[in-house]
């Protein structure tokens, strides 16, 4: 699983054996957990699913990954070649 972003205590990763999902990020800090779908063409970042992710928590990770939208979308091309899908 590789790690894309190191920011503010937050390791945002990819797990190998998803590559025929949509595009999407995982994202862990401390207790918290969370996968979010990411849609290129619109910024549009979707929750999947959380774990022990407060208010405060969320906003910081979904503002970490917009901030850092085209270099995960990257990195998912890269990693993931023509395998991936993009958009759900």
């Amino acid at each position: 699983m590789p790690t894309i972003l190191l920011v503010r205590g937050w390791r945002l990763f990819f797990y190998m054996n998803e590559g025929n999902e949509p595009l999407h990020i995982h994202a862990r800090k401390a207790e918290s957990e969370c996968k979010f779908w990411l849609r290129p063409g619109t910024y549009e970042i979707e929750e999947a699913w959380s774990y022990n992710l407060g208010p405060v928590l969320r906003r910081e990770v979904r503002k970490i990954i917009f901030d850092h939208f085209e270099l995960i979308c990257e990195e998912w091309r890269r990693v993931f070649g023509g395998t991936g899908r993009e958009g759900n």
